[in-house]
C-alpha cells in the first residue's frame, strides 16, 4: 500500500522504531450490553443541579447592575475576611500566633458534592474483563553487529488473557527474546512470573502458564466463538498506552481476508477492525456482543492515507496454533505447497495454455527445490482444484455467502504432514496428484527463535549467517530477502564485517558481502565453513566472495593469530555456541557440498 506502513502494537517502553503502533481511535455504545460500568453515587445531585439551573434562570432573567454587583462583590467579600482560612484535603489552617499555625477537620455541613464510599455501586463488571492479564516482558535482543554479545536489554509491556487449561495468550512479538515475562491481574498489586511454552512467529501468538495458584483463583477462562460477520460489533479490551488500567475500545469487522503478518512475514487469515488498537493492546482478546472471545489484538496500519485500521488474529488461526502445540508439545508452523503461482485473467495467456472457456485456475511458475512437491507438480502446470475445491483465475477460492478468499486460506487450515489432493491441467490434461504439505524452508529465516545469532571469526574475519533481523541491520542484500532454498540446511553466509589486524591487512572494508566458496568448495552453512577451515591443510585459505572479490589468507598464520585477536578485542569464542557443538569433523564431499557425518547435539 501505497504511503502506509504496518506496525505492530508492543508495549510503550519499547523501542519507538521498532515497537510503534497506529491510534486508532472510535467509539461503539455495543459494550454497553456486555458489561456495566461501576455507578459512582453523588450527594444530591439532582437536587445541586436544580438549584444551579434555577440560579442561572434567574441571573438571565434579572440581570444585576454594575452597582449591585459591586454591593455583592463587597459584601462577600467581608464574609470571606470573617471566614476561617482556606482549606486543605479535608482540613482547614487556623491562624494562630504560632509560625506554621495548626488543623483541625473541617465540618462540611451542606456540601453536596462530597463522594462517600458506602454508597458507591459494587456491582460488578462483565466477569470476563477479570480473565485480561497486562504483560510484562524484559527483553534482551541478540546484536547483530556484534553477534558474541547481546545488547542493553529493555522492559515493554503488553496485554493477554487466560484460557483453558491454566493457560495465557498473548502476542509473540510481546515476549520475543524475553529474559523474563511477568503478568498482573486487573485490580491486582501483585506480579505473577510467567513462563513462555510456545511462540509462534509466523501467527504472532504465544502461549505462556503462571505456577502460583494465587493467579488463577476465582477467574474464569475465556471462551472462544466462532469467526466473525462483516458489521458485527467487537470490543477490544487491555491495557495500551495512556494509563495502566484497562481499556476498552469498540468498532466493528469491517473486512475478513488473507492478511499479512507484519512480525512473521507470513499470509493469515486477518480480521479488520475499526476499533483503536495502539501500543500496549497487543494480545488483548476482542469480544463479541456475547461475551465470547473471537480474536487477538495483533497490529495496525498507519500512514497519510489509512485511518482507523486495526487487526485482530481469528479464532480460526488461533485454533491452528493450540492445536499444533498439543499434537506436537511444540509450535511447527504453517504448512505450505512451496510453489509460485500467477493469475490467468489473460484470455490470451489461457489459450496457450490449452485451457477450455469453463475450466479456471492458476498458473505453477517454480516450485520450490525443498517442496515435497517438486517431483510432483511442474512449472507450466495449471492448478484447477485444491481438495476438491476450484480455484479461480485470480486465485481465490469460495468462502462465506457473498465472499471469497485466497486459496491460500485452505493451504493454512492444513497442519505440517497432512496431504492435500491436487487437481492440475498438463498440456491439456487433466493431472491428479497428492502432495505432502510441509512447514516452508526459508533460505532467509525471518527470525532465530530466540537464539544468538551464530557466527565464526577467522583471522578476524567474521562470518555470521543471513536473517530477516541481520537484513534489518545491513539494510542490503535485500535480493536474498526471497532467494530459494536448495537444501533444508542451505544458509546464506557473509563477511560482517574485519577486525584490523596485521594479518589482514587490505581487507578492511569488507562488510556484509556474501561468501561462495572456501578453497574451490561451494558453501553450505556456516557450520559447514567452520568445519572446512578447522579441517584445512593447504598453504593457503581462500574464500570467494561475491561481486568476484578474493580472500587469501596463510592457514597456519590465520590460525595462529585468531586468539590474539579475540583477545584484543574482548571476545570469548571464535564461535558461537552452536558452533562448538559442531560434531566431527569428517566430511564426505558430494555436488552441492560435503555430508556431515555423525549426529549434531
Amino acid at each position: 500500500m501505497s504511503n502506509g506502513m504496518w506496525s505492530v502494537a508492543l508495549g510503550a517502553a519499547a523501542p519507538a522504531a521498532e515497537r510503534t503502533c497506529s491510534a486508532l481511535s472510535s467509539s461503539r455504545s455495543s459494550f454497553n450490553n456486555l458489561c456495566k460500568p461501576r455507578q459512582f453515587a453523588l450527594l444530591h445531585t439532582l437536587d445541586r443541579n436544580s438549584r444551579v439551573r434555577s440560579l442561572r434562570q434567574h441571573e438571565h432573567q434579572k440581570p444585576r447592575s454594575i452597582e449591585a454587583g459591586k454591593r455583592e462583590r463587597d459584601k462577600h467579600q467581608d464574609r470571606s475576611a470573617a471566614a476561617k482560612a482556606p482549606s486543605f484535603g479535608g482540613y482547614e489552617l487556623i491562624k494562630d500566633d504560632t509560625k506554621n499555625g495548626s488543623f483541625r477537620e473541617l465540618d462540611y455541613g451542606d456540601t453536596d458534592w462530597i463522594y462517600k464510599v458506602d454508597e458507591v455501586d459494587n456491582l460488578p463488571d462483565a466477569p470476563f474483563l477479570d480473565a485480561v492479564v497486562k504483560v510484562y516482558c524484559t527483553h534482551t535482543d541478540p546484536n547483530f553487529s556484534l553477534p558474541w554479545q547481546k545488547r542493553r536489554q529493555y522492559s515493554s509491556t503488553g496485554s493477554g488473557f487466560m484460557i483453558s487449561g491454566r493457560r495465557v495468550l498473548t502476542n509473540a512479538h510481546c515476549v520475543e527474546h524475553h529474559t523474563q515475562v511477568k503478568v498482573k491481574r486487573r485490580g491486582d498489586d501483585t506480579k505473577f512470573v510467567a513462563t513462555v511454552l510456545a511462540i509462534g512467529p509466523e501467527c504472532d501468538i504465544a502461549l505462556l502458564s503462571v505456577e502460583d495458584e494465587q493467579f488463577w483463583k476465582g477467574v474464569e477462562p475465556l471462551c472462544f466463538g466462532s469467526l466473525p460477520r462483516l458489521q458485527d460489533p467487537v470490543t477490544v479490551v487491555g491495557y495500551p498506552i495512556g494509563g495502566d488500567t484497562i481499556s476498552v475500545t469498540s468498532g466493528v469487522v469491517s473486512r475478513i481476508e488473507v492478511t499479512s503478518y507484519v512480525h512473521g512475514a507470513s499470509e493469515l487469515l486477518g480480521v479488520q477492525i475499526d476499533a483503536a488498537i495502539n501500543a500496549g493492546n497487543s494480545g488483548g482478546p476482542a469480544f463479541n456482543d456475547k461475551g465470547e472471545c473471537v480474536g487477538i489484538a495483533f497490529q495496525s496500519l498507519k500512514g497519510a492515507d489509512a485511518e482507523n485500521i486495526g487487526y485482530i488474529i481469528p479464532t480460526n488461526v488461533i485454533y491452528h496454533f493450540l492445536s499444533d502445540y498439543e499434537r506436537n508439545g511444540k509450535y511447527t508452523g504453517f504448512p505450505a505447497m512451496g510453489i509460485l503461482w500467477q493469475k490467468l485473467e489473460n484470455p490470451a495467456l489461457r489459450a496457450s495454455l490449452r485451457m477450455k472457456p469453463d475450466q479456471k485456475g492458476v498458473l505453477v511458475r517454480k516450485v520450490e527445490p525443498t517442496s515435497p512437491a517438486l517431483n510432483l507438480i511442474q512449472a507450466g502446470d495449471v492448478l484447477l482444484r485444491f481438495d476438491n475445491i476450484p480455484v479461480a483465475n485470480e486465485g481465490t477460492v469460495p468462502f462465506r455467502a457473498g465472499e471469497r478468499i485466497s486459496f491460500g486460506f485452505l493451504v493454512s487450515q492444513k497442519f505440517s504432514g497432512e496431504t492435500a489432493e491436487i487437481e492440475l491441467l498438463r498440456d491439456g490434461n487433466i493431472v491428479k496428484v497428492q502432495t505432502t504439505l510441509k512447514t516452508p524452508v526459508r533460505l532467509v529465516p525471518v527470525h532465530i527463535e530466540g537464539k544468538l545469532p551464530s557466527y565464526l571469526i577467522v583471522a578476524g574475519l567474521v562470518f555470521t549467517s543471513v536473517c530477516h533481523p541481520y537484513l534489518e541491520y545491513a539494510k542490503i542484500l535485500e535480493k536474498a530477502r526471497h532467494g530459494l532454498a536448495e537444501f533444508d540446511d542451505q544458509q546464506l553466509i557473509v563477511v560482517s564485517q574485519v577486525l584490523a589486524n596485521d594479518i589482514n591487512i587490505g581487507y578492511e572494508e569488507i562488510t556484509n558481502i556474501l561468501v561462495q566458496e572456501f578453497n574451490g568448495v561451494k558453501i553450505r552453512n556456516l557450520r559447514h565453513l567452520a568445519q572446512l577451515v578447522d579441517s584445512c591443510t593447504d598453504a593457503f585459505m581462500q574464500f570467494e566472495l561475491d561481486y568476484s572479490s578474493l580472500v587469501v589468507l596463510e592457514t597456519k598464520a590465520a590460525k595462529a593469530v585468531t586468539p590474539h585477536i579475540l583477545e584484543d578485542n574482548c571476545i570469548p569464542s571464535d564461535r558461537s555456541q552452536d558452533l562448538l557443538q559442531t560434531a566431527s569433523p569428517e566430511t564426505t564431499a558430494q555436488e552441492n557440498g560435503p555430508v556431515l557425518i555423525g549426529t549434531e547435539s
